[in-house]
This record gives structure tokens, sequence and C-alpha cells, in this order.
């Protein structure tokens, strides 16, 4: 059966998982977060780096799925990643995923021993040839201590499972070699995950963009898609730059570790979810958070 690539092109978000202060899922966020995507024509990414993947349980996870399908009803496509140093358990819970609704998976090497690329390329295909939806490969050193090879995502492309890669590793080198490979091929997509480089990517070629910070402001970034798509640089231009200083108000001056707490009490100024998250990351607290609240506010909402 050929798999319909057109629907996965474009805005995709890494979208944050909401909490109640007891750890369990906010449903009235989820919905709140899914109908703002839902709204600017923006696509839902479960469980990937900025959805804490690595401290959910699997009780959350499935109730996390389970409140985003009801929320999307079948509108947008929805994604969900799988984080796990578990064959078994990547493809168990690929096939629950899907069983449950989410059109797409999106997976990590595991991240415990060092790979090298046979073990790599032999992880993505056993995956690949066991879960029941299209699967999209995900590059993050930054997390995962190891970068897959072009040499493996190429082989991996021509799987007839494999519809796409989400590359988050911020090298321009690398970006450039991958979209000479992969920009004219109409049965894999090639995702940039580095929100900085999207309108450079979308203009040589690119097809989609996963940019954490459309959490916050989605319209932004389906407005910088849509003028590179269209050839209007100038404008294309002005959005990276915008998206860019939206981007500095929970990024800069922070590791990871940081950035998703900073990105959700923006979040919190626009009334999308609260500021929990899990554990080891930590809530700002006391005046750090008064004071960036007081900050940022003003900011937030002139971009509202």
């Amino acid at each position: 059966m050929k798999i319909e690539l057109k629907k996965y092109k474009g805005v995709i978000v890494p979208m944050v998982s909401p909490f109640k202060e007891d750890y369990s899922i906010d449903e009235p966020a989820v919905e709140k977060i899914i109908e703002s995507f839902v709204d600017n024509k923006v696509l839902p990414f479960l469980l990937g780096t900025n959805g804490e993947v690595a401290s959910v349980s699997p009780a959350q996870k499935m109730e996390l799925v389970k409140a985003s399908v009801k929320a999307v009803d079948g509108r947008v496509p929805l994604l969900a990643g799988l984080a796990n140093n578990s064959l078994a358990l990547s493809i168990e819970e690929g096939k629950r995923f899907a069983d449950m609704g989410v059109d797409a998976l999106v997976a990590l090497v595991p991240n415990y021993y060092p790979l090298d690329d046979k073990q790599a390329l032999n992880w993505f295909t056993k995956l690949a040839d066991s879960v029941t939806v299209p699967l999209f490969l995900y590059n993050i050193p930054i997390t995962t201590h190891h970068s897959v090879s072009l040499d493996v995502i190429e082989e991996l492309s021509h799987h007839p499972n494999i519809i796409g890669i989400k590359d988050s590793e911020h090298n321009e080198e690398r970006l450039v070699a991958s979209l000479k490979r992969w920009s004219h091929r109409d049965d894999f997509l090639f995702l940039i995950g580095w929100a900085a480089m999207s309108q450079f990517g979308l203009q040589h070629g690119a097809d989609g963009i996963v940019p954490s910070v459309a959490n916050l402001v989605p319209e932004l970034y389906q407005s910088l898609y849509e003028a590179s798509i269209q050839n209007n640089t100038a404008e294309a231009e002005r959005l990276q730059e915008l998206t860019n200083t939206v981007s500095s108000y929970c990024q800069s001056g922070r590791n990871l570790s940081g950035v998703i707490p900073a990105l959700k009490v923006l979040m919190s100024l626009k009334g999308l979810c609260g500021t929990t998250v899990l554990p080891p990351l930590m809530q700002m607290e006391g005046d750090e958070l008064k004071n960036y609240m007081k900050e940022m506010e003003e900011k937030i909402l002139n971009q509202a």
C-alpha cells in the first residue's frame, strides 16, 4: 500500500506534555494546545524531546495519547515518539499507539550503549519491520549521544515503512548534505528540527520544520512555512528573525533542561497549560519565576 506523504509536510510541533501538579496528564490543557495547532494548520508530535519522553511513565504515555487522539478527532495527522532502550518495548508501544489512533511514529536510537552504523541500521530496520504505521527516523545527538550517519539514513530511506527523518543535529555541513540527498525525493521526507535554520532549509527543499517554540506561536511558524514555499523570501526572512527572537525568550542562556520549564512558563502566560515538569527537570520557583513572568508577560502577550 502506498503511503500518502503530503499530509506530513509543513509544520510539525513537538508538543509539550502538560501535567497537573500531581503529574497526571492535564487533559483540558491537551485540548487547548491541540486546538491551537489545528486552528493554525500545524501537526502535533507527542512524546518527543520537548514532550519529556524520557521522563514520562508508560501509563502517562497512554493517557496522553488517548487524550490527544480525542482532541485531534481525525482532523490532522497525529505523530508520537518512541524513545526506549528496549526494542521490544518500542515495538509494543508503537503498536499500542497505532491501535489508539496515532497516524505515524517517530523513533530515536537507544542511548545506553555506544552505537556504530551497523547497530543503528539494525535497530531501525527491525523497528520499521514490526510497527503497523509509517515511521520517521529522529536524529538528535544532544540526547542520544549518537549521530545517525547520512549513509545509514540513505539505506533506511528505501525501507517501505520509513517515510522520513526529523534531523535536529546542529551541523550546517550535514544539513546542506542532507538537503542535497533528499530534497528531491518524493518518497522520503526531510524535516528540520533546527528551528533557527527553518527558512534556509525550506528554501533549499526541506519538506517541513519541527520547531519547539511553535507550541507558543504556531501561527508564526505556519506563516514562515507558507512564505518559504511561496518563495516570498523577504517575508520568510522576517519571520525567521521574529521566531528566533521569540525562541530566545526561553532558550537564551539555558540548556535543554532549562528550556522546557521556561517554555511552559511562557505557555502559561497564554493560558495554554501549567508550569509543571517531570523530574529530573524542575520548575522555576520563587523570585526566579516571579521575575521571569514579569519580564516575559508583555513580550508574550504582544505575540498572541
